[in-house]
């Protein structure tokens, strides 16, 4: 009887650790690469605060990830309980639907609004008032460079900050073959087109988005566009860029070798340079506004909840998505690992902040951040952006590859927008 009775005890005890073991509530991150160094960490975090929950962390190449976000939402299979957004494509999940508003019960993210970067806030959100994605990152745009590059012709950073015009006369002086085998061995930029992206995101009104006003109205064909063909299409005439394209591994490359002078890109950059992409060349950058009193995005990162995602997770995706987005302690992790910039307002005026950098020379690159974030104003997306960037980023190919005229390439373009926006509204 007494072994009957120990077997008993010991069967009821395995089926309630069994039992235990099932109640374990296990979330779907998925993310892409870049990311994922700081979402790997901030997971572990969440499920050591949290024993009873699982969090596996799925992460693929950048263009895959959001290729499979896109068609998980479309057909509702295969939809992850928390989705990593990159900015640019926050537009298509506007255009087609799929991420939960985050402003409506039991969400109610409303309630952070004032703690986050005002500009991030309005990239997440729609015309009509609802959040699908909520800011973890912010990137502000800033010009990276190559103090070597500057010395060996004798001028500095300040000499190029006052136009594009004099960024494209320094181009000219250091653009140049090394070695007189013909080949250019240093180039003002990686891709002309690098140029064309910073400068259409800069000068746009409050309130107005990049490519349409607040009214729907196409933008393209403005003094803003046609400025940024203009830079960038003399930038490629005169032969200043090495046309390379980003992430590919010529990219990495110029910037191991030095093949670039400078760089148009996000404060991550200084982190990806410092942790992966050329670790080697620490010392040898600096960071700095864009020329002609220019403030830009380039870049940021945001999270989701797929409506297709299983409903009994949602609560628990949010109160994950809420842990990495509007806490102290994620954003900061986040920040050490990857330099993710923080999309909360707190952590700006910390002393951290304030801490040289030893990649860019000692350089408190941070304040610099700082400062643009306070200068780039609040763009709108429209459900068009996505259709629209397509359309004028072909645009921008026959002007810089096959020399077709600048105000003919932009009027097209504002056809085929129109055109193609009358079918979302």
């Amino acid at each position: 009887m007494k072994r009957l009775i120990a077997l008993s005890m010991v069967t009821v005890l395995s089926l309630s650790m069994f039992s235990m073991a099932q109640e374990k509530q296990t979330l779907t991150v998925a993310t892409f690469c870049s990311l994922c160094n700081a979402t790997k960490p901030l997971a572990e975090a969440y499920m050591e605060a949290n024993p009873g929950v699982e969090i596996i962390v799925n992460e693929l190449e950048f263009g895959d990830h959001h290729n499979n976000l896109v068609t998980a939402l479309a057909t509702g299979e295969g939809a992850p309980d928390v989705a990593a957004v990159e900015v640019g494509f926050i537009a298509k999940f506007v255009a087609d639907g799929g991420l939960e508003d985050l402003t409506q019960a039991p969400y109610n993210a409303g309630v952070y609004e004032d703690q986050i970067a005002d500009y991030a806030w309005a990239q997440g959100s729609t015309a009509d008032g609802r959040l699908i994605a909520i800011p973890v990152d912010i990137a502000p745009g800033a010009m990276f460079y190559r103090h070597d590059r500057f010395e060996e012709i004798g001028m500095g950073v300040d000499d190029v900050l006052g136009s594009w015009d004099d960024l494209i006369a320094f181009g000219k002086e250091v653009t140049r073959d090394l070695d007189g085998d013909g080949v250019n061995d240093v180039y003002l930029i990686a891709d002309a087109a690098d140029v064309y992206a910073g400068m259409i995101r800069t000068g746009v009104e409050e309130g107005q988005g990049i490519y349409f006003d607040s009214e729907g109205n196409v933008l393209v064909n403005s003094e803003r566009f046609h400025e940024a063909f203009r830079v960038a299409k003399e930038i490629r005439d005169a032969g200043l860029d090495a046309q390379i394209g980003a992430w590919s591994n010529e990219w990495y490359q110029a910037f191991k070798d030095g093949t670039v002078a400078v760089q148009l890109s996000g404060a991550w950059l200084a982190g990806s340079l410092r942790d992966w992409m050329a670790p080697d060349t620490a010392g040898l950058w600096g960071a700095s506004n864009l020329p002609g009193g220019s403030y830009s995005t380039w870049g940021g990162s945001f999270f989701g909840i797929p409506v297709a995602a299983d409903d009994a997770n949602k609560e628990l995706a949010w109160d994950f998505i809420q842990y990495m987005t509007t806490t102290e302690e994620a954003q900061q992790m986040a920040f050490d690992k990857i330099e993710a910039f923080p999309s909360i307002k707190s952590l700006w005026d910390e002393p951290m902040m304030s801490e040289p950098d030893p990649f860019l020379n000692g350089q408190q690159a941070r304040l610099l951040y700082v400062d643009i974030i306070g200068n780039i104003s609040g763009t709108t997306t429209h459900p068009g952006d996505v259709i629209a960037a397509e359309i004028v980023a072909g645009a921008l190919s026959q002007v810089l590859n096959e020399d077709r005229d600048i105000a003919d390439a932009l009027m097209e373009a504002e056809r085929l927008i129109e055109r193609q926006a009358r079918r979302l509204r």
